[in-house]
């Protein structure tokens, strides 16, 4: 089998967001059976699921450099270890935890490096935003803004909870945490939203 194919976040929202870890799950286990006996249009069709999401997943995280490729190279994670994934989760799930520890080691690679500053990465933060696409208004700036002061846990759990529609056990796994520390989490930061909003 080859690696996944090119991911194109920049368009469309596949047909995997929303409640449930993204859609119709056993379509996902369907395209995971098909590819593993070599169809590569099942590979393609699971990247057009759920890139969307794990881009948005990324910008809500924080990450402004490089989302395509680190969409991508989830995808090529999840693929290279797809043996691993055992269905005890949904595909979306998994792969939100695949695409979280990529962050987690970019994040320690460029602390080693300390290779960025305040400006480039103010720079970057006008090249992709995941959410202009959805609603480019005030009150979506505002939200924006307010997510931004989370913390980082935070803003994953929230993001997860409100933009993907996880479950407290579905988001639990995805950040490496308890079921009953997502739920603290995503209080805490529902509350701290609503009251930057005020």
């Amino acid at each position: 089998m080859s690696d996944a194919p090119r991911v194109g976040t920049g368009h469309g929202d596949g047909s995997g967001r929303g409640r449930g870890g993204g859609g119709d799950e056993q379509r996902d286990l369907e395209l995971i059976a098909r590819w593993k006996a070599g169809d590569e249009r099942a590979a393609t069709e699971l990247v057009e699921r759920h890139s969307s999401a794990l881009a948005r997943f990324a910008v809500a995280s924080g990450e402004r450099n490089e989302v395509e490729e680190l969409v991508q190279d989830t995808f090529v994670r999840a693929f290279g270890s797809i043996d691993g994934f055992r269905g005890e989760s949904t595909f979306r799930t998994w792969l939100f935890t695949i695409e979280r520890r990529l962050l987690l080691d970019r994040r320690r690679a460029d602390k080693r490096r300390r290779d960025r500053n305040e400006l480039q990465e103010d720079d970057a933060a006008t090249e992709y935003d995941a959410l202009d696409s959805v609603v480019a208004d005030e009150t979506q700036a505002r939200m924006q803004e307010a997510v931004k002061h989370l913390s980082p846990t935070q803003r994953e759990v929230f993001t997860l909870r409100i933009a993907e529609g996880l479950s407290y056990k579905e988001i639990a796994e995805a950040v490496g945490t308890t079921e009953g520390a997502a739920r603290v989490h995503y209080h805490n930061a529902m509350r701290a939203v609503k009251e930057f909003l005020g």
